[in-house]
C-alpha cells in the first residue's frame, strides 16, 4: 500500500554485552566450521535483564530523542518472539506502566521475527484509518539467555540469537523519515515448516517435538525438500518486496540501503540482493553480522544505526524487510527527510 503522511519520529535501541564468536567457539557452543560458513561474528547478552525491560529501556531512549511527550502517545503496539512474562500476564501493560504512559489503546502482536514491521503495519492503519491515532509507540524486546534457548543453532545454522530491545515513535505529523509504502503477506502452505507435527492442544505429558530447527529439518526430510521450500519462500518474499517498491514509485536501483533481518550473508545475497540486481554493499550485512538476531527488532536496530552513523542522508530511500514463521513477510520503504539531532 502507498502511504501518505506517516513518519518515524524517533528510534531507540538497547544492546548489552557483546559476545564475539571466538568466545562462543572456545566455549564449545558452536563449531569453527559453522562460523566459517555463515560469516556471523557475534551476538549480545543481556543476562538476567527481562525482555520487557529491554523494550522499556529502548522506549525511554526513543522518547528522550523525541519532542513528543508521554501524553502525546495515543496508541501502543508491543511485539515479542520468546518469553515476555508469566502466562496470563500482559506484556504491553507492564511496558506502559513502567513508562508511566496514560491509558491508551495497546496491542500485543505475535508475528515472530516479523514483529516490529507487523507492528508498523498496524500503526499505519491506526494513523490513517478510523482510529485517528496521532502518535503510536512500537516496542519489542528479547532475552534468549533467560529462556535457555540454544543461541547458536536453536533456530538453524543461519542465525545467532541476540538479546536486545528496540522502540520507535510513529507519527502522523512529522519525523526524520517518511514511510512511503508497506507490503505484507503470508504463504500458509509453509505453515507446518516451523510448527511440525505437534498437537494443537496442550499436552504436558507428550514428548517434546524438538526445537524449531529440528522441526524444520524433519519437514524437509519427510514433506518438502529444503530446496523447494526455499524457492517458494524466495519467490513469495520477492513478490512482497516488489509491491512495496511499486507502491513507493521506486525501482530497486533507487534504494540506498536494504535492511534485512540479521542472518547468514549468503541467504541475504541469494534470496534478496541478487534477485533485485543489487550488490551486497547496498545491504546492511556488514553491520548485522555482528549484532545477532533480536527477533522482530532487527530492522529498527539497523535503521537506527544507519541514521545515527550518518550512513544514509536526506533523500535516501531505505528498504526494510523481515520474515516470520507462517510463512510471513513484510517490506517497507522509508525515505530520509532529515537527520535527527541524535545522529553523530
Amino acid at each position: 500500500m502507498r502511504i501518505d503522511h506517516v513518519f518515524i519520529d524517533s528510534i531507540g535501541v538497547t544492546l548489552h554485552e557483546f559476545e564475539p564468536v571466538e568466545r562462543a567457539v572456545s566455549k564449545g557452543l558452536i563449531s569453527q566450521e559453522l562460523v566459517d560458513a555463515n560469516g556471523l561474528t557475534g551476538t549480545h547478552l543481556a543476562h538476567d535483564i527481562p525482555a520487557v525491560e529491554l523494550a522499556i529501556s529502548a522506549a525511554r531512549v526513543a522518547m528522550d530523542r523525541s519532542k513528543l511527550q508521554r501524553e502525546d502517545i495515543t496508541h501502543h503496539v508491543h511485539s515479542g518472539v520468546y518469553y515476555q512474562g508469566p502466562p496470563g500476564s500482559y506484556a504491553p501493560g507492564y511496558v506502559l506502566r513502567e513508562l508511566e504512559v496514560d491509558p491508551v489503546s495497546s496491542l500485543y502482536l505475535r508475528q515472530g521475527c516479523n514483529g516490529m514491521l507487523g507492528a508498523l503495519e498496524v500503526a499505519v492503519g491506526q494513523l490513517t484509518g478510523a482510529a485517528q491515532a496521532e502518535n503510536v509507540l512500537l516496542t519489542s524486546g528479547e532475552n534468549f539467555t533467560a529462556t535457555g534457548s540454544d543461541r547458536y543453532t536453536g533456530i538453524g545454522q543461519a542465525y545467532f540469537l541476540s538479546d536486545g530491545g528496540a522502540a520507535a515513535l510513529i507519527s502522523a505529523e512529522e519525523g526524520f523519515a517518511q514511510i512511503r509504502s508497506l507490503s505484507a503477506g503470508i504463504l500458509p502452505e509453509l505453515e507446518r515448516w516451523h510448527r511440525g507435527d505437534g498437537p494443537l492442544l496442550a499436552d504436558e505429558g507428550r514428548e517434546s517435538d524438538g526445537d524449531m530447527a529440528e522441526r524444520a529439518t524433519r519437514y524437509s526430510e519427510t514433506e518438502t525438500p529444503l530446496s523447494e521450500t526455499l524457492e517458494k519462500l524466495t519467490l513469495f518474499n520477492l513478490g512482497v518486496i516488489r509491491r512495496a517498491l511499486v507502491d513507493a514509485d521506486l525501482n530497486a536501483d533507487d534504494i540506498a540501503k536494504v535492511v534485512p533481518i540479521n542472518i547468514d550473508g549468503r541467504m541475504i545475497e541469494y534470496s534478496v540482493m541478487m534477485p533485485l540486481g543489487l550488490p551486497m554493499d547496498r545491504s546492511t550485512w556488514d553491520f548485522g553480522k555482528g549484532i545477532g538476531h533480536v527477533g522482530g527488532a532487527d530492522v529498527f536496530i539497523t535503521l537506527e544505526h544507519l541514521v545515527r552513523a550518518r550512513e544514509v542522508a536526506p533523500g535516501d530511500h531505505v528498504l526494510l524487510i523481515s520474515q516470520g514463521p507462517g510463512w510471513m513477510c513484510t517490506a517497507a520503504v522509508v525515505t530520509l527527510v532529515d537527520l535527527p539531532t541524535w545522529a553523530l
